[in-house]
């Protein structure tokens, strides 16, 4: 394996990891404050839909690429937080079962914004049209430490929505570990009265979380539709939503190890991409690719299931009179 192949698996791995991560870090959040979240893919979906969506009009009102950008990744993040509200409620206020709201989430968000792209492409732009046509977003390299061998691979052709995802990562550990209402969010998910009883209001924090997973979750939607796809469309739902649970899984809800778990899924998916490659497989093989991080997360599964601890009120409705 040459240098170049290593550099490559470690740029293509990193631009795949990271919105994984982050959107991990949205499940942590949810799951850490007791509502089981299986609507993560949804949630990207939707707002990867609600930014790639801003973007296209803003493109057409004018706005240069840099501009537009930046008003998808801010849409992308209220349409998650938006729609990972109708979780919250049917979870919540309704005590719906959190599994099958999920689930309905999921199958929601797929129809729903396969529906709209195309009836928006017809009716706004006279295009029979089933995506929304993104432009290709540009990428950094930072001068001499991207010369350094193998590491230098870390510096080198940076997607700008990595800087912000670790930006955004630290915050949001900050936010989890440091603070009263990281405190609270914990505690909801394994003794929920415990706050109630100190005064805390749990619907309201379980609330925060399950909306923060929304938010994250359309982030990563974002960069997956800049990166991935260089377009929005229903391509967008390949199972990236169920792999970040997985990893929070492997990492026992905590961020660190839940990073190490998103980075192996993503060099394992750009290592078999550069080995199909390098042995001049039929592109064909390529999509087959696709299935390794799966294939890893089954492995994963056999392994590390018996150590992965869940928060202890996790998929728990709360009820204040069982105090």
């Amino acid at each position: 394996m040459n240098t170049a192949m290593i550099n490559n698996i470690i740029i293509d791995g990193m631009s795949f990891a990271l919105p994984l991560f982050i959107m991990a870090i949205g499940g942590i959040y949810s799951e850490r404050g007791g509502v089981t979240n299986l609507a993560l893919e949804g949630l990207q979906g939707m707002g990867a839909f609600i930014g790639a969506l801003a973007a296209t009009l803003a493109a057409a009102g004018g706005i240069g690429n840099d501009q537009t950008r930046i008003i998808a990744f801010l849409f992308a993040a209220v349409g998650g937080g938006l729609y990972a509200c109708v979780h919250a409620l049917l979870c919540i206020r309704f005590k719906a079962n959190q599994v099958i709201s999920g689930v309905v989430i999921n199958i929601l968000a797929m129809a729903l914004t396969s529906f709209l792209t195309k009836a928006i492409n017809r009716t706004m732009f006279g295009a029979a049209s089933n995506k929304f046509i993104l432009p290709v977003s540009k990428r950094i390299t930072v001068p001499g430490i991207s010369n350094i061998p193998v590491i230098g691979a870390f510096f080198t052709n940076v997607y700008p929505f990595e800087i912000l995802i670790i930006i955004v990562a630290l915050v949001m550990w900050f936010i989890l570990y440091r603070t009263t209402l990281g405190l609270r969010l914990r505690a909801c998910g394994d003794n929920p009265h415990a706050v109630d009883a100190a005064g805390g209001d749990v619907a309201k924090v379980r609330f925060f979380g399950v909306v923060v997973s929304g938010a994250l979750s359309g982030i990563a939607g974002m960069c997956f539709a800049y990166s991935i796809l260089a377009k929005f469309s229903s391509d967008i739902y390949m199972g990236y939503g169920y792999l970040s649970i997985a990893s929070y899984i492997f990492g026992n809800w905590s961020m660190l190890p839940t990073l190490a778990a998103c980075l192996i899924f993503g060099f394992a998916r750009s290592g078999g991409y550069q080995l199909v490659k390098a042995l001049g497989m039929p592109s064909a093989y390529s999509d087959l690719v696709m299935i390794l991080p799966y294939v890893l997360t089954l492995f994963l599964l056999v392994f590390l299931s018996k150590k992965n601890r869940s928060p202890k009120a996790l998929g728990e409705t709360y009820d204040k009179s069982k105090r």
